[in-house]
């Protein structure tokens, strides 16, 4: 795991600590990093896809071992028992998707809840309501429609709900890939400390290069 920051911009009034487990990059150059997180392109499941069902369990099998390993080390580095995990919804409102597709939040949910009481179970405390662009995406999928906003300050306040249980606490907002200005993370770190937070951490578990 490393460390890096989010630096403030026009949307992060301050700079964030963030964390992330391995380096990412377009799939077409996989094979110049090291421990290339396969199992987060498995994971979004696109709409184009529909991964069969042993395929699906093996990347949540790996992606449930990054974070068990990756999360008590940050929660030593930290000091600010308990953290409340939060996680990044996707781009389109949460009831659009098949709970085929939904298999990141769900993994770290279910990895939080091994971790024991130095971490308290927040990933439904946002929920996302109306679409947004869909970033990843590199050309139109068939059938798909890609609507929504692109990413603009307040883009998270506009379309997620955001649960007052996050009032007060520290949280460690998890996305799946980090990747600098694109923005959706800094404005949902804005957005839970305009909500109340007491602080915000950040983990993804690929970070783009």
């Amino acid at each position: 795991m490393k460390g890096f920051t989010i630096e403030e911009n026009e949307i992060l009034k301050k700079d964030t600590k963030g964390y992330y487990y391995t380096d990412y990059i377009a799939y077409e150059r996989r094979d110049e990093v090291e421990n290339y997180p396969m199992f987060l392109l498995t994971l979004k499941n696109d709409p184009e896809k529909n991964w069969w069902e042993s395929k699906l369990n093996d990347a949540k099998k790996k992606l449930l071992k990054v974070i068990l390993n990756n999360l008590p080390e940050i929660s030593s580095k930290v000091k600010l028992n308990p953290l409340t995990v939060c996680v990044i919804p996707r781009s389109k409102a949460d009831n659009t998707y098949r709970p085929d597709q939904l298999l990141f939040k769900k993994t770290i949910k279910e990895a939080v809840n091994q971790l024991g009481d130095d971490f308290i179970d927040g990933t439904d405390y946002i929920e996302r309501h109306t679409n947004t662009e869909t970033t990843h995406l590199r050309q139109p999928i068939k059938g798909f429609t890609n609507d929504g906003s692109s990413p603009y300050a307040g883009i998270t306040r506009d379309t997620c709900d955001i649960s007052e249980e996050v009032i007060g606490k520290n949280i460690l907002l998890i996305d799946d890939i980090y990747t600098k200005g694109i923005n959706i993370d800094e404005d949902a770190i804005q957005a839970l400390i305009d909500k109340g937070a007491n602080s915000v951490l950040f983990y993804a578990v690929g970070k783009t290069i």
